[in-house]
């Protein structure tokens, strides 16, 4: 039997599957879920709590998968649909990280990232039209500690900050949520432990850490499908206003959105990467950041975290 691969990031929610599920353990596949089966509560838990990004179902089966997607997909984003906001934003936030994942995996696919770039306006809208989708998505916790995930965390924070900042653009925040969820690039496929604070990091992790915004921006700069402001913050997402990152620029010749991401990023990696409590991360920004980012940027996520 022929077998493709799927992203668990996709597998969200409490639809019924009409596909049989498999995990691959010493080469063997092995049935995890049967069709019928949902992936909600614990079972999705236990996957994610395994770090397993990839599950497997019988070739021929692959129309059924892509109808489930669709379907999920489709009643998270109506707001009529009788679902609740957590189920909806967690089908949601696995579909944002999926598009991520897709264009990591394949930068040169022009309809990959165009489908990205779509989700993420729509992702906008979701997420200024329905005032609990901000806590329900931060909510998710990101236990396998995913860049793909980390940067739909970002995004989302960008987005509110972007909003109590009053930029309304609708071109303006479609490009930075795309920025956000793709602003990490450089660390896919590195082996670099992401999971400890920068200034414990060794010379050498130092050293490869300060070189991920440019190698991302590099293997996507002749990408004629890549948005300018997108590379841009994939290249300046490190940045700080006074000049203290990677590249040392300064804050006037950084791309206004990426220094709205820099500093939801430099949030989100105390929480995710450095174990902070969200209720402790913007008092900690303040202290260990200041000056590196726009003060109101750190007293309005603040107040961000503080509704959650």
């Amino acid at each position: 039997m022929d077998y493709v691969s799927i992203r668990v990031s996709t597998l969200r929610g409490d639809q019924k599957i009409d596909f049989n599920a498999y995990v691959k353990i010493n080469e063997k596949m092995i049935l995890y879920l049967r069709r019928g089966d949902s992936f909600e509560g614990e079972r999705l838990k236990r996957l994610k709590d395994k770090k397993l990004r990839k599950m497997y179902i019988l070739t021929d089966e692959e129309t059924s998968y892509r109808s489930y997607l669709q379907k999920n997909i489709e009643t998270a984003y109506d707001n009529s649909s009788n679902k609740d906001i957590q189920t909806r934003s967690e089908i949601i936030q696995g579909s944002q990280q999926n598009n991520a994942e897709e264009v990591f995996e394949n930068p040169d696919n022009v309809e990959s990232y165009n489908y990205a770039k779509d989700a993420a306006g729509k992702y906008v809208n979701f997420i200024m039209s329905n005032a609990q989708a901000m806590s329900s998505i931060m909510n998710i916790e990101n236990t396998d500690k995913n860049i793909a995930h980390h940067g739909v965390t970002v995004a989302t924070l960008s987005i509110a900050l972007a909003q109590k900042l009053g930029i309304s653009d609708p071109k303006k925040t479609q490009l930075l949520t795309l920025g956000a969820i793709l602003h990490d690039y450089g660390h896919h496929n590195s082996s670099l432990n992401l999971n400890q604070p920068l200034d414990a990091m060794s010379e050498a992790d130092r050293a490869v850490w300060n070189k991920h915004p440019t190698d991302g921006a590099t293997k996507v700069q002749d990408k004629k499908h890549f948005d300018q402001t997108v590379i841009n913050i994939i290249a300046q997402h490190e940045e700080t206003i006074n000049g203290a990152g990677p590249k040392g620029l300064r804050e006037k010749d950084q791309d206004p959105l990426a220094v709205l991401v820099s500093s939801a990023n430099a949030i989100d990696r105390l929480i995710t990467f450095e174990g902070v409590p969200k209720a402790e991360a913007a008092k900690k920004m303040m202290i260990d950041h200041v000056g590196k980012h726009p003060l109101q940027h750190i007293q309005l996520l603040n107040d961000i975290l503080k509704g959650l």
